[in-house]
């Protein structure tokens, strides 16, 4: 188990950063190939597209909508979910969950208000944003990389570390919104 890291971006490449605070191989894979697509265009528009949309959402709203998809997990109709798994943005998450070799067990989108966007599954829940993974990353600003406890998740039943990183709108250099992408940790050690 490692701790939980709050690293700037430039930290993250550091050979001590890595050797004290996460495993090489894991800080590698972060630096190598997480770090060229969390920011990904596709990424940015959707996550722009849902702000858009959720910007006068109230805390009761929020609440409300993350019981809505807690009923919907063991319910035959789950237009939250969804909505949310189904849309164009969670097929890119899949093709790189896809193309990791395991190494992801999962990936999903954040907007604004830590409220789900895009997910490659079904997470436990739909609002992230009373979670470490959301106030580590778009509360602390650009460049924000949050790397978690490794421990047993829920959603995907396996040992796995969260990576989470604040999305910033290149044209406007403002964190919109969060990604936070789990990895296997067997794959790393």
């Amino acid at each position: 188990m490692f701790r939980s890291t709050l690293f700037a971006l430039g930290v993250l490449a550091s050979p001590m950063a890595q050797a004290a605070e996460v495993p090489p191989a894991m800080s590698q894979y972060i630096y190598d190939d997480l770090m060229k697509w969390v920011n990904d265009a596709q990424i940015v528009q959707a996550i722009n597209a849902q702000n858009n949309l959720t910007d006068g959402l109230t805390e009761a709203d929020i609440i409300a909508r993350d019981e809505i998809w807690r009923a919907e997990i063991s319910a035959d109709d789950s237009p939250l979910i969804n909505e949310v798994v189904n849309a164009p943005l969670s097929n890119f998450l899949r093709d790189h969950m896809g193309k990791s070799a395991g190494r992801i067990t999962e990936v999903f989108v954040m907007d604004h208000h830590g409220l789900n966007v895009a997910s490659s599954g079904i997470t436990s829940d739909y609002w992230q944003g009373d979670e470490a993974k959301f106030k580590q990353t778009y509360a602390k600003g650009a460049g924000s990389v949050f790397v978690d406890d490794i421990d047993l998740d829920e959603s995907t039943q396996t040992y796995q570390g969260q990576v989470s990183f604040a999305v910033t709108d290149p044209q406007t250099g403002v964190v919109i919104g969060a990604i936070t992408v789990g990895l296997n940790a067997s794959t790393f050690f």
